[in-house]
């Protein structure tokens, strides 16, 4: 990425009409290198959580060279995005994902993370 391009999420709002924004979950982000180009939204962004997960990869490596590629993909994310937040409103809304998630007799636990990016996506508008 140039200097003087815009890091990715920064102008969101400027989308040109016709090209899809969306949040990668930290799959998709850790993948990003190895995905087919076409399949990605035109403009994808990170949240907050998924900068979280990140790190939690980097400080849980066991192996050097795992600990150096999950260093690197970490921050490729850094200066490629602009990370969504978890505000208050997305907190609310990650209240009420876990309550669905609780009502379809499935357990909120093992999906915190999953269930807060879904929560700040959907807030911020685009979709996963």
């Amino acid at each position: 990425m140039s200097s003087s391009a815009t890091k990715i999420g920064a102008a969101r709002t400027n989308t040109p009409e016709g090209h899809a924004s969306g949040v990668l979950g930290t799959r998709a982000v850790i993948d990003r290198p190895d995905l087919d180009p076409a399949v990605p939204p035109d403009f994808p962004e990170i949240t907050s959580v998924t900068v979280a997960e990140l790190h939690q990869g980097v400080a849980m490596a066991k192996e050097p060279v795992a600990r150096a590629v999950r260093t690197e993909r970490l921050r490729g994310a850094a200066v490629d995005f602009v990370p969504l937040p978890l505000g208050g409103e997305a907190a609310a809304r990650y209240g009420t994902l876990v309550a669905l998630t609780i009502a379809a007799n499935r357990g909120p636990k093992p999906r915190r993370m999953d269930l807060m990016i879904a929560s700040i996506a959907s807030v911020h508008g685009p979709p996963l």
